[in-house]
């Protein structure tokens, strides 16, 4: 009953995911490729971490 009303951290990580592609899109067509690369390389993180926590929820 109580696991009802615990938030579900993936939900979260993916509006991060979301937010930090749109940051590294609106970074490629300024032109500043190099934020455009660490902003896409943080998403991959966190897209990696994502799979992973889906994956343990699933067993």
């Amino acid at each position: 009953m109580l696991g009802l009303f615990r938030k579900n951290p993936v939900k979260k990580l993916q509006q991060e995911h979301e937010a930090l592609l749109t940051k590294a899109f609106q970074a490629q067509r300024n032109g500043d490729i190099r934020l455009y690369s660490t902003l896409t390389a943080e998403a991959e993180a966190l897209r990696t971490k994502i799979e992973t926590l889906k994956n343990e929820s699933e067993d």
